[in-house]
């Protein structure tokens, strides 16, 4: 077989990739290890930056985005149960991001790459990358009992943080950051009406918690627990329990609760490789980058990715220009670690980073500054700017 670009992984960014590249004539085949079902399956973000939501629509699958998303012109922080406001659309003179899960956002570009008859072999086991360094890349993967041989000009490793694109740059020619958080977040889903209308993002004595949604009947709420913690040994009971005891009084007595229908505990990191970029493969979104999802940055990052990727692309196959090649990982890294110091600096001054040694000097005094940090941002409209600004991220105008 043969295509121009293959994509190694079928997530939201390597479908928006692939639908990008093929609105362009631009050939491409996806190969993904697991099932279409199980990459539906996977509960992860909603909150969309506006060049997504833009990116989306380009892409020609914005429309049941733009009917059944909500777009949120403002994020509360609460603390010291007090709320404060971010007016995003505000502050930022018109920018908005809008809730609509990533599971969605799957969805559309799954059911649009199938009714455009575009290739992509699910459940694909020992995928190798071959040649990248070369002209002359091929990736070789079992599929259905046999073993087939593709062909391809470049190689977009779009197979997140556990996948095969990454080990395939040698360890002598990339360099990995890396910061692991000492907590977790607990996050469940529920079929229960959002207890705000906006995001509220909650410090509190008893660590942090945020209620999200991600529809007017559906909701999504976080608590950071301890990396030891179990999910199994959080009932239901327990987790509005303590969900409550975090909340802000007024908001509190307004939750309701219900049965969840999933749960589950993602340890925080934040992890960088570099380059992104090896001879003809590139790296995308999670392959590359992870930011704790606490700035509501991971997927907008894949996307961002993705946007520089397509326009690289198209320059390449529609004026001949193979140069801008070089570009991709430049690019990319800038605006990569404008997210991964925003994500960090919202993890750092809004959770609590204690833990049960008793010897906590060092984690009281961060709490001191960051508490401090916290107030600084908030009291003046010029800080809340700085946040909103952040928040809603950069234009995409500073791509190539």
């Amino acid at each position: 077989m043969r295509t121009q670009v293959a994509i190694i992984g079928a997530g939201p960014s390597g479908l928006l990739l692939g639908q990008l590249l093929s609105k362009q004539g631009i050939d491409n085949v996806i190969i993904e290890r697991a099932s279409g079902d199980y990459v539906l399956g996977r509960i992860r973000a909603g909150v969309l930056e506006q060049g997504m939501t833009d990116l989306l629509r380009e892409a020609g699958v914005g429309e049941r985005m733009d009917r059944e998303g909500q777009v949120h012109t403002g994020v509360e922080l609460a603390f010291n149960n007090k709320r404060v406001k971010i007016e995003l659309e505000k502050l930022t003179g018109g920018s908005t991001v809008m809730v609509y899960g990533q599971t969605e956002v799957t969805r559309d570009l799954m059911d649009a790459r199938s009714g455009a008859g575009l290739t992509t072999y699910y459940e694909s086991s020992n995928v190798v990358l071959n040649d990248v360094k070369t002209d002359s890349p091929y990736v070789t993967f079992e599929h259905g009992g046999q073993t087939h041989r593709l062909d391809c000009d470049y190689i977009a490793g779009c197979d997140g943080f556990h996948g095969v694109s990454r080990p395939t740059i040698p360890e002598s020619s990339r360099k990995e950051f890396e910061r692991v958080y000492p907590f977790g977040w607990l996050g469940v889903l529920s079929d229960t009406p959002p207890v705000n209308d906006e995001l509220i993002y909650c410090k509190t004595d008893r660590g942090f918690a945020m209620t999200s949604m991600r529809s007017a009947t559906r909701s999504r709420y976080y608590l950071q627990v301890p990396l030891t913690d179990k999910v199994e040994n959080w009932s239901d009971d327990d987790f509005w329990t303590e969900l409550k005891r975090r909340l802000p009084d007024d908001v509190a007595e307004k939750l309701v609760t219900g049965p969840t229908i999933e749960k589950s505990i993602a340890p925080l990191r934040s992890f960088v490789c570099e380059p992104m970029q090896y001879g003809n493969l590139f790296l995308v979104g999670d392959a590359a980058h992870i930011v704790p999802p606490t700035g509501a940055k991971g997927l907008n990052l894949a996307a961002s990715d993705v946007a520089t990727l397509n326009k690289i692309f198209t320059r390449v196959y529609k004026d001949g220009d193979k140069d801008c090649i070089h570009q991709y990982s430049e690019i990319c890294l800038r605006r990569v670690w404008h997210g991964e110091r925003f994500s960090w600096w919202m993890t750092n001054m809004l959770h609590d980073f204690s833990d049960d040694s008793g010897n906590n000097t060092d984690a009281e005094t961060h709490g001191r500054f960051m508490s401090s940090e916290l107030n600084f941002y908030t009291d003046n409209e010029a800080g809340r700017r700085v946040i909103a600004m952040q928040y809603v991220g950069l234009p995409y105008e500073d791509l190539i």
